[in-house]
């Protein structure tokens, strides 16, 4: 039987969706791409059509900037999911869609408020709705859980001492005197450095400053720093309160990057407006480049049964992929990827309500064809 999603935002994570799985899905799809932008939709369509020998329908439908029209009106109550690609801010409006026309729901967004939205008004759901199910948040939280499972089954103690998320989208090469180049959102960099990261510290959910515990780590013989950034821990601190004496997410980056953005820092007033002004900063000094890569890395460190101390971790190193012709940079399969997964799960008709990163099945979704194809490289 056809299943048919829609996928809102037509932007490089939307179109790196509507490919995978158009390309990769085990049964038959239908698509609509949804976007504000005419000429979003036709670059996207075009681009997911490009040297394709796969004849499943992919529409476009052109969305008001405020509230719905006849098209989206039709191609809602066909759909059976509705993938939220579009700004984090739109999330409760896609949300409430999704409710409306009881269709699944998927999205990317790390908003706390936004999220809280979601939660309150999806609760009682008859659908499925997985929250912040992108790469961080997303995929690393549900490497972390695998990895806690695997912990507590091979050494038998339910409580850990630190549990640690990492993920740095990084450049291929970079320069001084910032070691940097954006290949993803400029505001969404600037603003994880300078929003406060909530943590488990002690076994209790406290909040630390960004940018305020780095350390220098060695993964794959290399040597990178990681600090603490908003965002990324998704639902852990809460379902591991009392269980983990410590538990962080922190973005990785070559070394010297996280100095020169604290001289950055210091110079600018710190208010509301703060990542916006390191932004226009950063801009300024940074590249944005194409040529890209994904480091993701999970930990967990606690004592066996027997008293001795024991870690478990995973590394993954993922480079640019190139699909009938077409190259999809690391950051848009690594994103795209969990989100189709989570589409595949939804699907199956298991999940009923909010469904957050603690709650998917880690082996389900780690094995899963999307997940399991992207991240490979260990």
């Amino acid at each position: 039987m056809t299943k048919k999603i829609f996928i809102a935002g037509a932007g490089g994570i939307g179109e790196a969706a509507a490919l995978l799985l158009r390309e990769w899905c085990e049964f038959e799809t239908e698509i609509y791409l949804g976007d504000v932008s005419e000429n979003n939709l036709t670059k996207a369509r075009n681009f997911v059509l490009e040297n394709s020998g796969n004849t499943s329908k992919i529409e476009t439908v052109l969305m008001p900037l405020e509230g719905i029209n006849d098209a989206m009106k039709t191609a809602f109550e066909a759909s059976d999911v509705l993938l939220d690609c579009s700004p984090g801010g739109q999330a409760p409006k896609m949300a409430r869609f999704a409710c409306d026309f009881k269709m699944h729901y998927a999205n990317l967004t790390e908003y706390v408020a936004e999220t809280d939205e979601i939660i309150k008004l999806a609760e009682k759901a008859e659908t499925g709705f997985v929250l912040q199910t992108g790469l961080a948040p997303g995929f690393i939280n549900v490497l972390a859980m695998s990895l806690y499972n695997r912990f507590v089954e091979k050494y038998e103690n339910e409580k850990v001492e630190k549990i640690g998320m990492k993920v740095g989208a990084l450049t291929a090469h970079a320069h001084e005197p910032h070691f940097y180049g954006f290949t993803w959102s400029p505001i969404g960099v600037a603003t994880e450095y300078v929003k406060d990261s909530r943590v488990l510290r002690n076994y209790k959910i406290t909040e630390r400053p960004a940018l305020s515990s780095r350390e220098t780590i060695v993964i794959g013989a290399r040597t990178y720093e990681a600090d603490l950034t908003s965002g990324g821990a998704a639902d852990l601190p809460d379902f591991f309160a009392g269980k983990a004496r410590q538990l962080d997410y922190k973005t990785l980056r070559y070394v010297g990057h996280y100095d020169w953005v604290e001289r950055q820092v210091k110079k600018l007033t710190k208010d509301e407006n703060l990542p916006n002004r390191l932004q226009e900063v950063m801009l300024e000094a940074v590249p944005s480049v194409e040529d890209d890569l994904v480091l993701v890395h999970a930990s967990v460190d606690g004592f066996a049964a027997n008293g001795r101390r024991r870690m478990i971790e995973k590394a993954f190193f993922v480079e640019p992929l190139e699909i009938d012709g077409k190259s999809l940079r690391a950051i848009q399969t690594t994103t795209a990827a969990p989100l189709c997964e989570s589409a595949m799960m939804l699907l199956t008709g298991n999940y009923k309500g909010v469904v957050l990163q603690s709650q998917l099945n880690p082996e389900e979704f780690m094995n899963g064809n999307f997940v399991s194809r992207i991240y490979k490289n260990s």
